[in-house]
Order: structure tokens, then sequence, then C-alpha cells
């Protein structure tokens, strides 16, 4: 019988439901209003500053609800459950033609997005392999080949519902196509662990 191994996986961590209604409710009507930073790829993008966990009472219940769930995900990525911390917290505001360029997120090891609203199926988070990776310089796409998860690009996550979270690795490339669809809210997060060691190297962070 023949098998085929994946190997070396990326994880990516989808709950849904992880905050409840009234906590969506409310962090979309207190955070909103203070989305006023410009995106420099899209006019119809914008944010709010970088804030911590502590800035709310709002993030500090949605924080104390998503920080299990790290050390969850976390486990997969680095083989033991260690602690983690949220380091920084922010709204996305994303409206009718606005778009979301290919980026990842530095100085952390696993980024987060909750749902605040509903997603536009065209308007789905994008996630895609990292341009300098180690393929082959040649490819297989044309009309007759089809996509799959050993030779895509890209993948399309699945429609997200309001309240639900998504984890993966800070490194993945992703994106945001153009919104055809209502203002589309998100809060993004990026979270570290307490430490890593490695061999007798050891080293710890401080969100």
């Amino acid at each position: 019988m023949d098998e085929v191994i994946g190997l070396f996986p990326t994880p990516f961590m989808r709950v849904p439901g992880m905050l409840n209604e009234r906590l969506v409710t409310s962090l979309v009507a207190h955070f909103v209003s203070r989305a006023r930073t410009a995106n420099n790829a899209s006019d119809g993008l914008s944010h709010t500053e970088m804030l911590q966990p502590g800035d709310s009472p709002l993030f500090i219940e949605a924080a104390a609800l998503m920080t299990p769930k790290l050390a969850d995900f976390g486990a997969l990525m680095f083989g033991e459950r260690l602690g983690w911390s949220l380091k920084e917290m922010w709204v996305n505001v994303l409206d009718r033609g606005g778009r979301q360029a290919m980026h990842n997120h530095a100085n952390s090891f696993i980024s987060g997005v909750v749902y605040l609203t509903p997603t536009h199926p065209e308007a789905r988070t994008v996630f895609m392999k990292s341009p300098g990776g180690h393929d082959f310089a040649f490819k297989n796409d044309h009309a007759r080949s089809s996509s799959g998860p050993y030779s895509a690009d890209k993948w399309v996550s699945p429609a997200p519902q309001v309240g639900d979270l998504v984890l993966f690795p800070s490194y993945l490339m992703h994106a945001v196509p153009p919104n055809p669809g209502e203002r589309r809210i998100t809060m993004a997060f990026n979270a570290i662990p307490t430490h890593l060691e490695s061999w007798g190297y050891k080293i710890s962070f401080s969100g």
C-alpha cells in the first residue's frame, strides 16, 4: 500500500467562537473609532495604534480566554507547553475596496486574528509560501495542472464566523484580497513565550 507523508507541516489552528457575542460587540464599539492609522498599501485599511493587553479591560478579558490556546499551539511548534504572553494587540478596519498587502510579523513567534464582523468570502485571509523558500526553480502551472497542498503557492483560510480565532507562526506570509463587501473588522496580535532553551542555551523574553 502506497503512503504519502507530509514532512514538516506548518501548523494553523482555528478556534471557533473563541470570543462571545457580548465581548465582540464591546470590542468593536470601543476600538473602531480609534483606528485612525492609515495603511500605506491601501486607502481602505486603517488600524489602531499598537496596544498592550493591559490598555483595556476588554483586552484583558480577551487575552485571558486566548492565552491557553497559545500554550496549545506553542506545544505544536516547540514540543513543550511553555508560558506565553500577548506582546501587542491592534484592531484592523477594512472598508469596501480595502486590502492588506502580503506581510508577516517580526519579533514574535505566534500571531493571531480574531474576526469581529462577518467576512466576505472574497476577503478571507490568504496564506502564502515564503518567496525565499527552498522550492524548485521550475514550476508546473498551466490549465491542465491542479493545485494541492504540495504544489500550491497560497492557501485561502476557511470562511470565519464572528468570534473565531486563528493562530499561525509569525513568519508565515499572509494577505487580505480587496474587500468587496461590508466593513471587515479584526483584532490581531503577536505573542512570545517566556523562554526557549536548546541544549544549555536559554533565552528569556519579556512582553
